[in-house]
């Protein structure tokens, strides 16, 4: 490579959670003027690379399109229900078992491969999901490093007993739910939830696909340095986590992970959308519900949530986003309460959370959201949906930033309506959220992540 040359290439699976704090990354190095900036990912993720507006240019390189298998967005109904369900372990494995054949990852590999070869980068800033490139940067030993937007623990944790681990054994196993201090009961469930991970790839049904493994990684040449659930954290030069101290349990986090804060852009981020900004100008209370991309709600909670708008009325004003093709479950528009405002998107997520009138976030408490919301001082009431967001979820209650539905699968107007007065009218929530919100505003969020970037030896 040409020594003037020092290319950086972020690589992240499509996926809005995953893929968006990198595109806050690259907006802050493309708006310092950074040289070279190069983006990888999914075909359909293509607008939102070139809209990236600063003194140099994102470019763009296209991995093809979408996996089926590998998009929570695109999963039929049957996978959604699966990873889903109330069950921890069985959400957990279903997980695993829809997203673990080796062959998903050929196609990408290929491609961002190719990508590779051309533009020669100095560096690359990888998702943590997109292990296809963390072996192809430990395979040609380009330094890397990793994008991490859940908690610490959920990618320093091992899944199975016997693997090597950052976290002390009986440290709660990502995707268990499982809180810190533990009962007697909870500390063997927590030893099985690892038993049957590692038990499922012993089932014959999925051995003869992990068989696969083997045979693939020599014929796409990926280096044996890249074996393992830890290698994409001990290759890796450093490793940027969107968390702060105090959201996570305890534990001794290695020097090479730094904890910046949550990934938030330049404000407003939709500085044109008044529409919904002088709404919230002239409320005294909002309860704002946004419950990600991924979540798919059925009619009868579509109309659960409606009734709880209608038992806050006179109280609070409800600002909720909603996917329009859910929205055909609403009752007609005139039964609606006159405090329940609907959107089918919402401009920026950001801009809503920073408005003074935002009282709560009631959010499936994924790893931005948790942090998201957080960042702003807002407390949480959660629903949780799948696998990280029960740790997210157990971790904000003994934080006491949030509380958790007793049956997020059912939706219980009650247990909302209950859940939602509790935080809004408890000042010690809103008190432990704002001072989380001036933790994460000091630990420098894009800022300090550009720094570290920045100062990466690859690039001198």
């Amino acid at each position: 490579m040409d020594s003037t040359r020092r290319p950086i290439l972020f690589v992240s699976s499509p996926e809005s959670g995953l893929l968006n704090p990198l595109l806050t990354l690259a907006g802050e190095l493309s708006g310092r003027g950074v040289e070279e900036l190069w983006f990888a990912t999914d075909e359909p993720r293509r607008r939102d690379i070139e809209a990236i507006i600063g003194k140099t240019p994102v470019e763009f390189a296209s991995l093809g399109e979408v996996v089926p298998e590998m998009s929570a967005v695109t999963w039929d109904d049957e996978t959604y229900r699966a990873v889903t369900q109330p069950s921890r372990f069985k959400a957990h494995r279903a997980v695993l078992r829809h997203t673990c054949d080796p062959k998903l990852r050929v196609e990408k590999y290929h491609a961002l491969e190719t990508a590779v070869d051309k533009i020669e980068p100095a560096l690359m800033i990888i998702e943590s999901m997109s292990l296809f490139a963390v072996e192809l940067a430990i395979t040609k030993k380009i330094p890397f490093m990793l994008s991490v937007p859940f908690m610490p623990s959920n990618v320093l944790t091992s899944h199975t007993p016997f693997s090597k681990s950052y976290t002390a054994p009986g440290f709660p196993v990502p995707h268990s739910g499982l809180p810190f201090e533990m009962t007697f009961t909870q500390r063997i469930t927590n030893r099985v939830f690892k038993l049957r991970t590692l038990a499922m790839f012993l089932n014959p049904s999925l051995s003869k696909v992990m068989a696969q493994d083997g045979p693939l990684r020599r014929e796409l040449g990926i280096s044996d340095a890249a074996r393992g659930q830890m290698a994409r954290i001990d290759n890796a030069e450093a490793i940027l986590s969107y968390s702060v101290t105090g959201l996570d349990y305890p534990f001794p986090v290695p020097a090479k992970m730094r904890l910046v804060g949550a990934m938030v852009p330049p404000l407003p981020q939709a500085p044109g959308d008044h529409r919904l900004s002088d709404w919230l100008d002239k409320q005294d209370s909002v309860v704002y519900m946004g419950f990600g991309t991924i979540t798919r709600l059925a009619r009868d909670q579509v109309q659960s949530f409606v009734e709880v708008a209608r038992r806050l009325d006179g109280r609070h004003q409800i600002l909720w986003k909603l996917p329009s093709d859910q929205q055909e479950f609403l009752p007609p528009v005139a039964e609606l309460p006159g405090n329940l405002r609907i959107e089918t998107w919402v401009p920026s997520q950001f801009d809503v959370l920073a408005h003074p009138s935002v009282k709560v976030f009631f959010t499936h408490a994924g790893g931005n959201g948790y942090h998201e919301g957080l960042y702003f001082g807002k407390p949480l009431v959660v629903r949780p949906l799948w696998v990280d967001c029960y740790d997210q979820a157990v971790r904000g209650e003994d934080f006491g930033i949030s509380l958790t539905l007793d049956r997020p699968e059912t939706v219980d107007p009650d247990d909302v309506v209950d859940k939602l007065t509790r935080v809004i009218e408890d000042g010690s929530f809103s008190e432990r959220a704002q001072q989380f919100a001036l933790r994460q505003r000091e630990a420098g969020g894009r800022a300090a992540a550009a720094d570290l970037v920045l100062a990466s030896p690859s690039l001198k």
